[in-house]
């Protein structure tokens, strides 16, 4: 297998993309390859895999795990189009409250590897979509978090053409300002 980790402006987020082959019958392609990525230097142990499906205008996030349970995460979109979002929420971090966004289709096969201090969500870009996650840890309801999706301090450019479904969860997740009074990651 052939990839590349190619660097985001935030430290440890990483763009990965895996060659795959495809012909008349469709494709192949690992999506994960242990060895392969520890010797990318990133030797990580998956313990959980979640699947989510959205509709046209699903704005999921922006949440994370905190310390209690923290989470790496390897996201590809498998169905439609997402515009995929990160933002680095280490307080000691030179690039803390900067995001990063990039659209992953079924048919690019991109993903991102969502680093610890991360908080995560995407918005749905197709008719419907589906996500499928790699995770460091197990979800705990109790380590979850949250930040604003539409934060101003953040200011994300959301790809909107519509206004965005939302759960109650994040309708009413805290602001940046709000995390900063008991920040998850230092």
């Amino acid at each position: 297998m052939k990839m590349r980790m190619n660097k985001t402006s935030l430290d440890g987020l990483l763009v990965v993309e895996i060659d795959f082959s495809r012909d008349e019958r469709g494709f192949f392609m690992e999506s994960w390859h242990k060895r392969d990525f520890a010797e990318a230097g990133l030797p990580y142990e998956f313990v959980q895999d979640s699947h989510s499906r959205s509709t046209y205008s699903v704005l999921r996030g922006l949440h994370y795990q905190d310390m209690r349970a923290p989470i790496v995460k390897l996201v590809r979109c498998t169905v439609g189009r997402v515009f995929d979002v990160a933002v680095d929420l280490r307080v000691n971090s030179p690039t803390f409250g900067q995001w990063f966004g990039i659209e992953l289709t079924a048919e690019n096969k991109t993903q991102l590897l969502v680093p610890i201090g991360f908080a995560h969500g995407f918005l749905t870009l197709s008719d419907v979509c589906e996500i499928q996650y790699k995770q460091t840890e197990y979800y705990r309801p109790e380590a979850e978090g949250g930040v604003a999706w539409n934060d101003k301090d953040i200011a994300i450019d959301w790809p909107l053409r519509d206004p965005p479904i939302l759960s109650r969860r994040d309708q009413n997740q805290p602001s940046l300002k709000q995390y900063l009074q008991n920040p998850a990651f230092q």
